[in-house]
């Protein structure tokens, strides 16, 4: 004999077994194959997408790489103009003429360098000797020899294209 209680118990374990069991309408299955379908297609199109994103990011590294490039041959250039400019004031003092300054009294020739174009005047101090470049300079106003030690230092870009001929 079972116990009322017991039966009772197995009905209602069994009602909930079936609800816990996903319903299946007719057609679920059609429904499961139709929606992997779906995704199938639309994995393509989701490579396609990251493709497309990493292709775009690869575009833009070598935009910037190039961008750097340029920069980098923009500034060869300009290194490279900066030494023939500095070729060019070291020929404006050729030699005889520093061979005359030099021979001459640090007095005499401060006073006539002071007189000269001041990239002029560099060119020349430049080429003689250190021991009469200082004599030289010793004899110069204070500014107007600080000024040819500075352009000696390092040209400015502005004075040598503004040198005379």
């Amino acid at each position: 004999m079972t116990h009322p209680l017991t039966h009772g118990a197995s009905a209602v374990a069994l009602a909930i077994a079936l609800l816990a069991t996903p319903f299946a309408a007719p057609g679920a299955r059609a429904q499961d194959s139709a929606a992997a379908a779906y995704c199938t297609n639309l994995a393509d199109e989701a490579g396609d997408a990251r493709f497309a994103r990493k292709l775009a990011r690869l575009q833009e590294a070598e935009d910037q790489v190039n961008a750097r490039l340029q920069a980098l041959e923009a500034k060869r250039q300009e290194y490279e103009s900066w030494l023939s400019r500095r070729e060019k004031f070291l020929k404006l003092a050729e030699e005889n003429l520093v061979a005359i300054y030099a021979g001459m009294r640090p007095d005499a020739a401060s006073a006539q360098l002071a007189e000269m174009h001041e990239l002029q005047a560099a060119a020349v101090i430049a080429k003689v000797s250190p021991r009469t470049a200082s004599a030289i300079l010793n004899e110069m106003e204070a500014a107007k020899a600080a000024r040819i030690a500075a352009i000696m230092a390092g040209l400015s870009r502005d004075d040598i294209e503004g040198m005379p001929s």
